[in-house]
């Protein structure tokens, strides 16, 4: 996808836009038509993401250079005929070229002859593809976007179900303090929303033109460049003409989005995995798999694609930046190779979010077993010490009094048991019965996994008058972050919409 002149195809009397024969192509010629390096050249296959793509900017070109007076409106009218025909022929029927700019270009020579490459004037196949780029990719994150926010919504549905259902949290995988499974799902929609936030800010700097570039010294030709932007739907330009054409830093960031997105969703995955193994979650058999040998199995096979596809995006995140780190300005080939996988990875993040949110949302959680593991490994001896700091003593010997009980106070204990030998360690430590300080039934309670969740009401806790307040916050992010979707949505189609009418006057 290169283009070292930067007025390709200006004139065609001169015979630079001459019908192609046999072989030829409308760039190259004789000279560079053969040997073994042009299918290496050739990005035709990988171009059939961005087919649709250069269609409509080629129609939002010729309908401006028609409206500048660069071309005859008879002119243009024939080139995007033919255009339609390319169209309805499909990726599949277009000639040879080294991409799908000059095959498209090619196809439209062939069927009106040598004005056909009128439509090449004051273009660039740098600024054309750059543009394709953009106008494609905007629309995987906007789908994107649209995933994240369905499993936002799943996570604020189940967790509307499980506001009260006390469950082990964990720090260092080991069991830590008791929390709820709505406080734990709520964790990860955090995580989602500066994932959408992230993506929304991606579109927004991919959504520029550098159509208008040319090869990035700009052209004599009296082009609009806003126009072209308002026909595809662009929210302005990428102004400076060197930058416009060689700039893919939007590739960069959009990659490190979907990475970093597909990072969240793997940290759910394999959170979802563990607790399947020990029996907490059960799975449903949509988002599950089993073994060709061991008919016993129930694995969750979805959820480890869906944290491999993490590693995949790191690496697509990481191979684009690589790939850009040495570049000089303007444009180079290896260019060529920054865009198509960044698409892949685009669709299989994408595929990912779906599924996860699809497993959340039908997960059976086992609330009776989660309560019997919530208080595992004196679980609530935070909640302990932190009353007893409340009481006026200070938290570091409180600690230490808790510390000392900790390798009598067994899994088993009811909390009776537990605060008997939380009152032996304090009368090591301080001399004293601990119920000097407070009260037997006040330990008890903060040794009680729903008790101690219930105290813990602070702006964004697991209690669940703290978990009610992000529940309609949540709701309501979703909701504004789907009307900026909407919003983005909306405007392309205006401008699709626009940009046929406009095309549907010269025919």
């Amino acid at each position: 996808m290169s283009d070292d002149d930067p007025d390709a195809a200006t004139d065609a009397d001169a015979g630079a836009s001459a019908a192609t024969g046999e072989g030829d192509t409308a760039v190259r010629r004789d000279r560079f038509s053969g040997g073994p390096a042009r299918e290496f050249l050739s990005s035709l296959a990988a171009d059939a993401a961005i087919f649709e793509a250069d269609l409509a900017v080629d129609r939002a070109h010729t309908v401006m250079l028609a409206e500048q007076g660069v071309v005859d409106d008879a002119v243009a009218g024939k080139v995007l005929a033919a255009l339609d025909d390319v169209e309805a022929a499909g990726h599949g029927a277009l000639p040879d070229g080294e991409d799908v700019h000059e095959a498209i270009e090619t196809a439209v020579i062939d069927r009106v002859g040598p004005d056909g490459g009128r439509m090449h004037t004051a273009r660039s196949r740098n600024d054309e593809v750059a543009t394709c780029i953009r106008y494609r990719l905007r629309e995987d994150l906007l789908a994107t976007v649209e995933a994240t926010l369905a499993a936002r919504e799943a996570l604020v549905d189940v967790a509307g179900e499980h506001a009260e259902t006390v469950m082990p949290g964990y720090t260092h995988l080991q069991p830590a303090q008791p929390t709820t499974v709505a406080h734990y799902l709520l964790s990860y929609e955090g995580g989602l929303v500066r994932d959408t936030e992230r993506l929304l800010d991606a579109y927004d700097r991919v959504n520029r033109s550098p159509l208008g570039a040319a090869a990035f010294a700009g052209t004599p030709f009296d082009v609009d460049r806003d126009r072209t932007a308002e026909l595809l739907g662009f929210d302005g330009t990428v102004r400076n003409s060197m930058d416009a054409a060689s700039a893919r830093d939007f590739l960069a960031e959009s990659a490190s989005a979907l990475a970093t997105l597909a990072t969240t969703l793997s940290g759910l995955a394999e959170d979802l995995i563990v607790f399947s193994k020990e029996g907490v979650v059960e799975l449903a058999d949509a988002y599950s798999s089993t073994s060709s040998i061991m008919p016993q199995k129930k694995n969750p096979d979805t959820l480890e694609l869906t944290r491999g596809v993490a590693g995949d995006a790191i690496g697509e995140a990481t191979g684009t930046l690589s790939l850009l780190k040495g570049l000089p300005r303007a444009y180079n080939r290896d260019l060529q190779r920054a865009h198509a996988s960044v698409f892949e990875i685009a669709g299989d993040v994408r595929e990912a979010t779906e599924v996860a949110a699809g497993a959340v949302a039908t997960a059976e959680w086992d609330e009776e077993a989660l309560s019997a593991a919530a208080g595992e490994g004196f679980s609530t001896a935070t909640g302990v010490a932190d009353l007893l700091a409340m009481g006026g003593m200070p938290f570091r010997t409180a600690h230490e009094i808790v510390a000392g009980a900790a390798p009598e106070v067994g899994d088993g204990d009811d909390p009776a048991a537990a605060a008997a030998k939380v009152d032996e360690a304090a009368r090591a430590v301080l001399g004293e019965s601990l119920f000097e300080s407070v009260s037997r039934e006040e330990v008890e309670r903060a040794l009680d996994p729903a008790a101690s969740v219930a105290s813990r009401d602070s702006a964004g806790g697991p209690a669940p008058e703290a978990v009610a307040e992000e529940l309609t916050a949540a709701t309501a992010g979703v909701d504004a972050d789907a009307a900026a979707l909407d919003e983005r949505r909306e405007a392309l189609a205006a401008a699709a919409e626009a940009l046929d009418a406009e095309v549907a006057t010269y025919g």
